[in-house]
C-alpha cells in the first residue's frame, strides 16, 4: 500500500465537529411511502458495539434473538453498525444478530485498506494495469459496497426498501463544492449499481443544494456532519419539501410518482 490512498481517506472537513462517545445517533429514514417515516436511535461508542449471537448452528437451531430484534420487533427501530471492511461475509453475523443497514465513510476505508492484507492483490493490479491511486481506491470501495449491498438485499427485499441499505460517502474533498457533490453522488449511485445503496452528503452550506438535487434524480441519501439538532432537521426538511415539490410536478408531466428513501444521521444529548 502507498501513503496516497491513506490521504484520500483523510478526516472530513467538520471532523472537529464530531461529537464525544456519550452522544447518541439518531437516523431518520423515510420509507417508500412519502408520507411515512421512521425514527431509528442507536448508542455511539469510539469504536462500533457489535452484538453477540450465535449464528444458525448445524442441528438446524434458529440464529438466538437478541436486543437488536426486540429494539426492531417492539420499537420499530432499525440498528445500524457503523463499520466495513474485508471479508465483507464478517457481517452475515451481525445481520443475524439484528443488524439492518451498514454505513461507511473514509476514515473507515483508511483503516480497513491500511490494516489489512485482504485489499493489497486488488490494489496492486489495479496500479499496475495503470490506474493512479484515488481510482484504485474507489474501485476497492465500491467492490465492498456492492458485496455488501447483496447481503443486506433479502432485508431489503423483505421490507419494501425500508431496510438493508448500505452507505458509502463522497469524496470529503467535495464538502464545499456543490456541483462537484452533485456529480460524484450521481457517479457513485451508477457504479455501484445497487437499489439498496445510500449516498453519504456533507450537511455543508454548500452541500445541502447538492441533497436536494441528487434526491429529486431518485437516488437514496444520508446527511451527514452536522453538530446541531435544528440545523440538521431544517436541512432535511427543506431538501425533502423541495424534492417533493419537484416530483409533484414530474407526476403532472409523466404520471409516475418515485418515493425516494432518505437517510439522516443527527447527533444529539440524551
Amino acid at each position: 500500500m502507498t501513503g496516497t490512498v491513506s490521504k484520500l481517506a483523510a478526516p472530513r472537513p467538520a471532523a472537529a465537529l464530531l461529537p464525544p462517545a456519550s452522544l447518541r445517533s439518531a437516523a431518520l429514514a423515510f420509507a417508500p411511502s412519502p408520507r411515512r417515516f421512521r425514527v431509528s436511535i442507536a448508542g455511539r461508542a469510539r469504536s462500533p458495539v457489535i452484538a453477540m449471537a450465535s449464528a444458525k448452528e448445524g442441528n438446524g437451531a434458529p440464529t438466538k434473538k437478541t436486543a437488536l430484534h426486540d429494539l426492531y420487533e417492539l420499537q420499530g427501530l432499525s440498528p445500524w453498525y457503523d463499520n466495513l471492511c474485508r471479508p465483507v461475509t464478517d457481517l452475515l453475523p451481525l445481520i443475524a444478530s439484528g443488524v439492518r443497514g451498514v454505513t461507511s465513510n473514509p476514515t473507515i476505508f483508511q483503516k480497513a485498506i491500511s490494516s489489512s492484507s485482504a485489499y493489497d492483490d486488488q490494489f496492486k493490479q489495479l496500479i499496475t494495469a495503470g490506474k493512479d491511486a484515488e481510482s484504485a481506491y474507489w474501485e476497492l470501495v465500491i467492490k465492498d459496497i456492492q458485496d455488501a449491498c447483496k447481503l443486506f438485499e433479502p432485508i431489503y427485499n423483505e421490507t419494501d426498501g425500508a431496510d438493508g441499505y448500505v452507505s458509502v460517502e463522497v469524496s470529503p474533498r467535495l464538502a464545499n463544492d456543490t456541483q462537484g457533490t452533485v456529480e460524484a453522488a450521481k457517479w457513485l449511485h451508477k457504479v455501484v449499481n445497487r437499489p439498496n445503496v445510500y449516498i453519504k452528503i456533507p450537511a455543508t452550506a454548500e452541500c445541502v443544494p447538492s441533497i436536494r438535487e441528487v434526491i429529486s434524480d431518485g437516488i437514496s441519501v444520508n446527511v451527514t456532519v452536522s453538530a446541531e439538532f435544528c440545523l440538521a432537521t431544517a436541512s432535511l426538511w427543506y431538501c425533502c419539501c423541495k424534492t417533493m415539490s419537484c416530483r409533484t410536478a414530474v407526476k403532472l408531466i409523466d404520471h409516475k410518482f418515485i418515493a425516494v428513501p432518505a437517510a439522516y444521521f443527527l447527533y444529539c444529548k440524551i
